[in-house]
């Protein structure tokens, strides 16, 4: 009866293990999806409430795509976006360095830009190169679209 069990065990452990490996390898090519085409860049986000709670910081990939900029949960499986942030009409309402604890839940040398569109107030914790890369696109969009930059800072 023992060996039995110590099989039955074996193989609850193999099957565990190997659905582990598939979640990763998953994830891994859903990554890879989303980067392969140009355009995406890592940065975490959190939403603020209008009534001043905010949510906690989840890593993501933005993605740009025309004139709205698509952001995906790292670990998640779906194909469609969390959050969507358009182009049109978006404001930068601050910029600011993380510190205490919150810089500890995200990833290194990060800028934190708070960005309005619309009813959506979120902020995006993105590294150096990539507020660049978001910044440059917002300064491209067409003539006579609204976008609202901060002034540059001395």
């Amino acid at each position: 009866m023992g060996g039995h069990l110590a099989l039955d065990v074996g193989g609850v452990l193999a099957a565990v293990v190997l659905l582990v490996a598939l979640l990763f390898v998953a994830m891994s090519v859903r990554r890879w999806l989303f980067v392969r085409g140009g355009g995406a860049v890592e940065c975490s986000l959190r939403v603020l409430a209008q009534d001043g709670t905010t949510s906690a910081w989840r890593l993501g990939i933005g993605r740009y795509k025309g004139d709205v900029l698509n952001w995906h949960r790292v670990f998640g499986f779906r194909r469609r976006p969390r959050q969507v942030i358009h182009r049109r009409g978006l404001v930068i309402a601050g910029r600011r360095v993380p510190e205490g604890e919150e810089a500890a839940g995200l990833l290194p040398d990060v800028t934190v830009i708070e960005v309005r569109d619309g009813d959506l107030t979120a902020e995006l914790a993105m590294s150096s190169s990539a507020l660049t890369g978001f910044l440059a696109w917002l300064e491209a969009a067409p003539p006579g679209f609204p976008v609202d930059l901060p002034q540059h800072e001395p």
